[in-house]
């Protein structure tokens, strides 16, 4: 018998709107109304400065280690920004900018990394989970939510977040396994940032992209622009649909690049080489949607910097009421409240030696 080609349902295709440099393709250009395209361009701007200034808390020891978000504004937003609030989003641990867009208070970002639970607290009004620090868990856990949303018949999706060193883990191959198998209302958003921690992409798979992974489980994939904001919007708002209508999952590979650290805690110049930082930083997804926005008259200079001074005085104000509830919330030892009855000794011990150097450090600190 012929050797014949196996026929496959689903092709990936790439897809970019924006270039580097602002100039639009207006054959793809999505019809966005100008407040929601002022809005996104805010949003935006105030992520990556509260980035900034969250770098300068934790450099000067007023809040712990925390990921950085710069570069990958537009891979985030722009997905998240075409859910509906019914809908339900499962962040990894860099998505501090979807969940101020979906609600989360800047207050409660920085006292979650300064070490206060209470900053993890999640309003009943917000359909969102907390965030993962475990590599591709979450992915489970949307799948999971999805799965009960067809169950009820609800006309609601569920997007999950996840970078590409997720896509190394077996959590990814069986949420994307289940929800193909289940037709689930799951949109699957790979924000391909280059790197797991030190790791670069290219030890990750020997796939030619991410997002042709969907079709081994009878799913559409999408490779986008991670660092044009319309792309990310236009793909992400046509899984979405194709979700609520039952047509099950989608994939989408954000292509984008984290300008930053892993974490506070790394220090990305002992394993990438800065030529390509630069590169990346000429693809700035931030400038470039700002010119699209000052060519398309949606946006002024004078505008774009009254919003500069709005941001900064918002965020110095978020910081200032952060620092004073801290002052406000729990004694230290509530660390040891809520898991027993009665304290077993050693536990007993280790709050009491606790307890002792706190007073030590406080009184060192009244006597300067």
């Amino acid at each position: 018998m012929p050797k014949t080609p196996l026929p496959f349902s689903h092709q990936s295709e790439y897809l970019s709107i924006l270039d580097e440099n602002g100039n639009v393709d207006k054959a793809l250009e999505p019809e966005l109304p100008e407040e929601f395209l002022l809005k996104l361009y805010w949003y935006m701007l105030l992520g990556r400065r509260f980035d900034e200034r969250m770098l300068n808390l934790q450099r000067q020891g007023r809040i712990g280690t925390f990921p950085p978000l710069i570069g990958q504004e537009a891979s985030q937003l722009g997905a998240v920004a075409a859910l509906k609030p019914s809908d339900w989003m499962a962040p990894a641990f860099r998505e501090a900018l979807a969940e101020i867009w979906r609600g989360k208070s800047m207050e409660n970002t920085i006292l979650y990394y300064a070490g206060y639970d209470e900053g993890g607290v999640i309003e009943k009004s917000r359909n969102d989970l907390p965030l993962a620090i475990p590599v591709s868990s979450q992915t489970l856990h949307a799948v999971g939510i999805a799965m009960a949303i067809k169950y009820r018949g609800q006309p609601d999706v569920a997007m999950t977040f996840f970078g590409d060193g997720a896509t190394s883990e077996g959590d990814f191959h069986e949420a994307l396994n289940f929800a193909g198998v289940f037709q689930v209302p799951v949109i699957f958003v790979c924000q391909n940032n280059q790197w797991a921690i030190s790791t670069p992409l290219a030890k990750q798979t020997r796939s030619e992209t991410i997002a042709q992974k969907a079709a081994s489980y009878g799913f559409p994939g999408i490779q986008v622009d991670g660092n044009d904001i319309l792309a990310v919007y236009s793909a992400s708002l046509k899984a979405i649909e194709r979700a609520r209508s039952g047509e099950g999952p989608s994939l989408i590979e954000c292509l984008t690049y984290r300008m930053g650290l892993h974490t506070t805690a790394d220090d990305p110049t002992k394993y990438r080489d800065n030529k390509e930082v630069k590169m990346w930083e000429s693809r700035d997804p931030i400038s470039r949607f700002r010119t699209y926005l000052l060519n398309k008259g949606v946006l002024s200079n004078k505008k774009s910097q009254q919003y500069e001074e709005e941001i900064k005085t918002e965020i110095q104000g978020v910081v200032e009421r952060s620092e004073e509830l801290m002052t406000e919330l729990g004694a230290p030892e509530d660390m040891f409240a809520h898991q027993y009855d009665e304290l077993p000794p050693h536990l007993l011990r280790q709050r009491e030696e606790m307890l002792d150097q706190w007073r030590l450090d406080q009184e060192e600190e009244k006597h300067g």
